[in-house]
């Protein structure tokens, strides 16, 4: 299974993850951009300035005629009156040029022309200056806002105050749709912007939550390769100890620890290389690495019987049923990290493991008669119980763990049923 699909399957049996989690289906394709609906950057570059410039240009050389119907007749003007205009035609478009660097300024000359070029154009038609609408879309869209405001204003104030003042009457319906298409450009410019901020946010939050998904899941692989390892690990050592002690005077005893050794091994190997082999292929999990079910609650007995082995007396009392499988693996885990804790530290003679449960809540009980925790023992707060606790916590539980006031160290965990919570 990938390593994706393997994390949500984990997710939705309970075992990673909270309330915040990602259970939504999952495209790294997302983050990296290959279903962004950018349009390519030459094109939002040169396409208004392409556009600008043969709206605006052919009108310098060219005019309107009126008559039965309107047609486009060559310009009388003389090459030293069609020079300014020219010169008028190409600033809109060769400052648009600069509108991904400097949009501010860009928009504030931009503005500046298209106040001028409506001046000297006075009541006779034309193509508006389509530059004009481009740089405030430019500007806005850019995060230059105030400059696109305060050009607009300013220019719009300036133009008609100047008409004025030089004699040139507009028309009101003129006065008014010049300035509701001005609005028109502006409430464009802002959706867009929204927009894109929006979609920033949007890939922002699934990198994020992606990021999420990755560490929980490195948290998970190191709690379940910590338990694995430090049960095994504890056993072979123990084991290894009885040999060598055993080896001359009970060489059978001896032999029968080496096979214990041999088979807590191998069954430490295939829970490992099952937990690993979802890292060593890059679309999924390792093909050679065995299929190894998760512990369940049918392992207890013969989890209890390892450490019986090891000299310690455990009695196991169980008495769940039908409890869902990420329940068991916690449980599982927890008894097994506890076991582990008085097998290393506890220097106990006997420990007694309750299972148990209640309309609400799993309760689980493991209490040891040994000397308490060992200085700088897992029990005075090392990964194991750190891990225990993070097992219960993820299913909305809790988890206590201590010495009793008459010796020995008990661990209580409660997690509660799932038709239980609110």
């Amino acid at each position: 299974m990938p390593f994706e699909g393997r994390f949500r399957a984990h997710a939705r049996s309970g075992v990673v993850g909270g309330p915040g989690d990602w259970h939504g289906p999952w495209n790294p394709e997302i983050p990296a951009g290959r279903y962004s609906t950018h349009t390519p950057r030459w094109v939002r570059l040169w396409l208004p300035v392409l556009i600008s410039f043969f709206v605006q240009v052919p009108n310098v050389f060219f005019d309107w005629q009126g008559g039965g119907g309107r047609q486009l007749q060559p310009t009388a003007a003389t090459p030293a009156e069609l020079l300014p205009a020219l010169a008028l035609a190409l600033v809109g478009p060769l400052a648009l040029i600069g509108a991904r660097r400097f949009p501010g300024p860009v928009v504030a000359v931009v503005a500046a022309a298209a106040g001028v070029d409506l001046l000297l154009a006075g009541d006779s038609d034309g193509p508006p200056y389509i530059a004009f609408a481009f740089a405030i879309g430019s500007a806005i869209v850019r995060g230059a806002r105030i400059w696109a405001w305060v050009s607009i204003a300013v220019t719009w104030v300036s133009t008609i105050a100047l008409s004025a003042v030089v004699g040139l009457v507009w028309q009101p319906w003129r006065i008014a749709g010049t300035t509701v298409g001005i609005l028109l450009i502006v409430g464009a410019a802002e959706g867009l912007r929204t927009r894109r901020e929006q979609r920033k946010q949007f890939e922002s939050t699934i990198a994020s939550r992606r990021q999420s998904e990755l560490q929980a899941e490195r948290v998970r692989i190191a709690r379940e390769l910590h338990d694995v390892l430090a049960h095994s690990l504890s056993q072979i050592n123990v084991q290894a100890g009885v040999g060598l002690h055993l080896m001359d005077k009970q060489p059978e005893k001896a032999a029968a620890a080496l096979a214990s050794i041999k088979e807590t091994s191998k069954t430490a190997l295939d829970e490992v290389r099952s937990v690993l082999g979802v890292l060593r292929a890059e679309g999924g999990a390792d093909p050679s690495a065995p299929l190894v079910p998760e512990p369940d609650l049918s392992r207890l007995p013969g989890l209890a019987a390892s450490v019986t082995s090891q000299g310690i007396d455990v009695t196991l009392v169980d008495e769940l049923s039908d409890v869902p499988q990420a329940v068991q693996l916690a449980i599982y885990r927890i008894v097994q990290e506890s076991l582990t804790n008085v097998v290393r530290h506890a220097h106990a003679r006997s420990v007694r493991v309750t299972l148990t449960h209640d309309e609400s809540s799993y309760s689980i009980v493991v209490t040891d008669d040994g000397t308490g925790p060992a200085a700088g023992g897992d029990h005075a707060g090392g990964r194991g119980l750190l891990g225990m606790h993070e097992r219960a916590e993820l299913l909305g539980g809790t988890l206590d763990a201590g010495p009793l006031p008459t010796g020995g160290f008990r661990v209580t965990a409660t997690i509660p049923k799932k038709e239980a919570l609110p």
